[in-house]
């Protein structure tokens, strides 16, 4: 549910209160039903430009190079962003959009549930913003190997967003992990929601 200083404009205790662009969009939200997702995807108001908001690599939203400390209002704008045909992260309401800078991923999936084994084996996640996000055809996981030589599993949480999974959580993966044939190859991947999802071609991992 939207926070009562976003509706009506009194970002208070936040570098985000003397911002105008932030606080219009507030003020959209307010206005919007509170049940459910933003239908961002229907929307399609004129761009803005840039502002100065970045998603950190390890989660953490900074408004003009400060981290945005109040929870609540980063539970509220993460549910209005949406990736652009281009690649580009923009907050979008009815009446504007506005970009953003993310250096990895749009959310952190910071805990995860199994249940099962084998092929009934289902995997949830939460993240960083309280999104819960089962592993099946429509939420994956992707995986890719950092410049330091770490695997990096990413979820598919909604609109092209992606997660990226904590490193700990990459061990309990990992653990999870068979060799199957894929398309006449090896492949060393992981079983969950109906899919099999490779990590690597099973001689590199």
């Amino acid at each position: 549910m939207p926070d009562r200083a976003l509706s009506d404009g009194r970002m208070s205790q936040d570098t985000t209160s003397e911002d105008p662009t932030l606080s219009r969009l507030g003020a959209a939200l307010g206005s919007l039903p509170k049940r459910g997702l933003p239908p961002v995807e229907t929307w399609n108001p004129p761009y803005c430009g840039m502002i100065d908001m970045r998603i950190a690599a390890d989660g953490t939203w900074f408004h003009d190079g400060t981290p945005i400390r109040r929870a609540k209002m980063v539970k509220l704008f993460s549910t209005i962003l949406r990736r652009e045909p281009d690649g580009q992260v923009v907050l979008v309401t009815p009446v504007e959009r506005v970009g953003i800078t993310v250096e990895d991923a749009a959310f952190v999936a910071v805990e995860m549930a199994v249940d099962g084994d084998g092929e009934g084996r289902r995997i949830s996640f939460r993240t960083n913003v309280d999104d819960l996000v089962p592993v099946d055809a429509e939420h994956t996981l992707r995986f890719e190997q950092g410049a330091d030589g770490a695997l990096r599993p990413y979820l598919h949480v909604r609109r092209g967003l992606w997660a990226l999974v904590t490193r700990a959580l990459t061990y309990d993966l990992v653990e999870l992990g068979e060799e199957r044939e894929v398309d006449g190859q090896l492949w060393f991947g992981l079983q969950a929601g109906g899919l099999f999802h490779p990590i690597a071609p099973a001689e590199a991992a």
